[in-house]
């Protein structure tokens, strides 16, 4: 049958299975969302307050549920307004399709009224990207889309579309979407023999897990490998969940503030197992001297990531899961009492600890994990309470923690976690703030209210940008230029302005009663929390550093 390109746009994403769009309109999108007017009881749209949201509440939709997140925007500003959205994805490999619109075809190149080259300005931070000239090919290039974006190591994909090809007509008919399948054709037999190998011989084997092991849904075969190989486990912020975080064989998160005992211990340890992680200098910190005494074994999706960052003695390149199950098959029970008792000990003689007087971040996320029995899914902004939340939360599946980790997004959460509870309004989504990244997006509060989408939203507010305050404190003499926020932004007021439920927390005991009545009433809240200016994150492994050179605040008084 006919179609214009608009309603082509709308039949592809009901081919793809979408069920709900952020985004916001403007003038060379209008046909789009003409065709989106028409078919609102198939597909919900969002309308965010800055088109900034839109691509995170996809991204945060995308991580939440493992599908594609879609997000659409205008041209020009509307479009260049999604970038810090796409690259947030980008970096963290999440499956978003951004479909923006643009001049007709015969004004491209013209410096037309908001036209903008969204295709050559997103080709560094797209997996792939499209400007569709033709309406005859549009259909086939959106199935492409949300192939590529789901394929292997996923990631965001662009389609550009000119506003003469929305109203153009073609043929289309329906066509059932691909199965997309695993990548396992890189997995070879040879490589298997030599991991299972190195790890038959590891008298000291650590785990180290990251995004990739979420991505593909590894948790069952990542157990049962810690499990018959009895090693103790670590993670990466993109890591969390995968493996249960309160197993024996959990030793906390790795890097520059992860836990002295994993620090420690994958430094000692003969044999780095890592699975689906790049090796981010957060974790390695020098990476010279990274994982010193070990052989390491990488098992990745992407052959880009193996030796980019730290040089490895054997890998096997594929989906994670299916190489956990190839790996499995090939080991018997082991031991490793001796060494496991040892990071046992290094977890008991340094555990995560925060000075209990007053009210501090780690509390609150302490409280928070109590009361909702460790089963929200936590959204975070980037900063000090981003640390506290992959510290003292203890995941228990993938999916459950969303935090920006590659580019490190400012102003992500707010929107990711639109998208996360638009997925599953059942659940429980929380996401945690400090006062600065909370000023970069707030407006989507007034999103949450216009749809009535209940997400709790806690603010950790010491008044100052904390962890750059921390750096200025531990590394520039105290020079806190630009970071002290102390102005009269009320943030129960502004809730109450835009329509939430605003409550404010002073004290320790205000704490738990403030998140018990959040999570009852229905609607969306802002929690208030005032604490120290001063509070820090620790332990912290200096820039260039050692991982093994954590230090904490005895440290600091050691001094």
């Amino acid at each position: 049958m006919q179609l214009t390109g608009s309603e082509i746009v709308i039949e592809c994403l009901k081919e793809q299975g979408v069920d709900t769009v952020f985004g916001y309109p403007g003038g060379c999108i209008l046909n789009i969302y003409d065709e989106l007017y028409k078919h609102s009881g198939e597909i919900r749209h969002i309308l965010t307050s800055h088109e900034q949201g839109a691509s995170h509440a996809a991204d945060g939709y995308a991580r939440a549920t493992g599908k594609v997140g879609v997000c659409m925007a205008t041209s020009g500003p509307g479009a260049t307004n999604l970038v810090t959205g796409i690259a947030t994805a980008y970096m963290d490999s999440v499956p978003i399709v951004a479909i923006t619109a643009n001049v007709g075809v015969s004004l491209l190149g013209k410096d037309s009224f908001q036209e903008i080259d969204i295709a050559g300005i997103t080709m560094p931070i797209t997996k792939h990207n499209f400007i569709v000239k033709d309406v005859e090919k549009l259909a086939d290039t959106l199935r492409r889309a949300f192939q590529i974006a789901q394929t292997g190591r996923p990631g965001p994909v662009l389609v550009d579309i000119p506003k003469d090809v929305t109203a153009n007509k073609a043929e289309y008919s329906y066509v059932k979407p691909k199965p997309v399948l695993r990548k396992t054709d890189t997995i070879l037999e040879e490589d298997l023999e030599r991991a299972a190998k190195l790890i038959k011989k590891a008298k000291k084997p650590f785990i180290f897990i990251g995004g990739g092991a979420v991505i593909s849904g590894a948790s069952e075969e990542l157990t049962e490998l810690a499990h018959k190989l009895d090693a103790p486990v670590t993670d990466s912020l993109m890591g969390k969940g995968a493996f249960l975080g309160t197993d024996d064989l959990y030793v906390g998160m790795l890097g520059m503030h992860g836990t002295k005992a994993a620090n420690l211990g994958v430094t000692g340890c003969d044999l780095l197992i890592t699975i689906g992680a790049r090796f981010s200098d957060r974790v390695t910190g020098n990476a010279k001297k990274f994982a010193k005494h070990a052989k390491i074994l990488q098992i990745d999706v992407d052959p880009a990531e193996i030796n980019k960052n730290v040089l490895v003695d054997a890998s096997v390149i594929g989906d994670v899961k299916e190489v956990l199950k190839q790996i499995n098959s090939r080991l018997e029970q082991m031991e490793h009492t001796e060494w496991v008792s040892h990071i046992k000990e290094l977890k008991e003689k340094f555990p995560l600890k925060y000075c209990s007087d007053g009210l501090t971040g780690p509390y609150i996320i302490e409280q928070l994990y109590q009361i909702t029995k460790g089963d929200a899914i936590v959204v975070t902004e980037v900063g000090q309470h981003q640390m506290w939340a992959a510290q003292f939360y203890r995941y228990k599946r993938p999916r459950q923690l969303l935090t920006s980790g590659g580019l490190g997004t400012m102003g992500y959460g707010l929107g990711a976690a639109l998208g996360a509870k638009s997925a599953y309004p059942d659940k429980t989504i929380v996401n945690v703030a400090g006062d600065g990244c909370f000023r970069m997006n707030m407006n989507e509060i007034a999103t949450a209210v216009r749809y009535n989408i209940p997400v709790v939203q806690i603010v950790i507010n010491n008044h100052v940008l904390g962890m750059v305050r921390q750096w200025q404190t531990l590394f520039y003499e105290k020079r806190y230029s630009n970071t002290v926020l102390k102005d009269g932004v009320d943030f129960v007021k502004l809730a109450e302005a835009m329509g939430a439920e605003g409550i404010r927390v002073t004290k320790k005991e205000e704490v738990a009663p403030a998140i018990e009545k959040a999570l009852s009433l229905g609607k969306p809240v802002v929690i208030d929390c005032i604490i120290d200016c001063d509070d820090k994150v620790f332990p912290m492994v200096p820039a260039g550093a050692a991982i093994e050179e954590a230090f904490d605040e005895d440290d600091l008084k050691l001094r």
